[in-house]
């Protein structure tokens, strides 16, 4: 499929209604038709993976294409440069999120492009490095209790960013990495309790959300289920 049949495939999909409500979410309507996350992965299925059309549809720069690139683009062929490439233009937290969790995470890249990312100044960078954390303390089983031990090492230095959209992620990742294992659990709530004290707001909203959930009778239940 082209990247004009796609367009035009999307522009026929466009819902006025869904805009508005995105803005609501804090996600740019700028250049959005409003197409809903269940229309775009139907229309990914049928795209199938293509790496050289995900280039494309990311460059042609609409909020859909560029959700529909991490869609079908093929992790095995995603590099570094490009990982950055796109970083570097991501401007909300869907678009964000979205690359994180169905493209980045599965690339051999992730964990190094994960902590470089916590570094980095620009709002949607850094948010995608934790985004990063959170969707590989879900989806990554092989990955060893000492990497995310060292993502909460990420987590304190960074807690006190009072940016919305890093703040969230940070929690985030928090809360990922405490629900990963009985192993890390305590990790992440003595890392939590730490945070509360702490005189910046956001640590301390980020320590009360994270400790609210991973203190939780689920939570505690599903983690002792899963063993030491």
């Amino acid at each position: 499929m082209t990247l004009t049949r796609i367009i035009t495939r999307l522009e026929a999909l466009r819902n006025p209604v869904a805009i508005a409500g995105m803005a609501r979410y804090g996600i740019h309507t700028d250049n959005t038709f409003g197409v809903s996350a269940g229309e775009l992965r139907a229309l990914a299925k049928e795209i199938g993976r293509d790496h050289m059309l995900a280039l494309e549809l990311w460059d042609a720069g609409i909020r859909e294409t560029r959700i529909l690139a991490a869609f079908v683009d093929d992790p095995a062929a995603v590099d570094r440069a490009q990982m950055e490439r796109w970083a570097s233009a991501f401007d909300s937290w869907d678009v964000c999120d979205g690359c994180c969790i169905h493209l980045f995470r599965k690339t051999r890249h992730a964990h190094d492009m994960a902590r470089e990312w916590t570094t980095r100044n620009e709002e949607f960078v850094k948010r995608a490095g934790f985004a990063m954390i959170a969707t590989l303390g879900v989806h990554d089983k092989k990955a060893d209790d000492a990497v995310f031990v060292r993502y909460l090492d990420d987590i304190a230095r960074e807690a006190d960013d009072e940016r919305n959209f890093v703040k969230k992620a940070v929690n985030w990742a928090l809360r990922q990495i405490g629900k990963r294992n009985a192993r890390l659990h305590p990790h992440a709530v003595a890392v939590a309790e730490q945070l509360a004290l702490r005189e910046s707001r956001a640590a301390r909203w980020i320590a009360k959300d994270a400790l609210r959930e991973l203190r939780g009778d689920a939570v505690l239940e599903r983690v002792r289920a899963k063993g030491t």
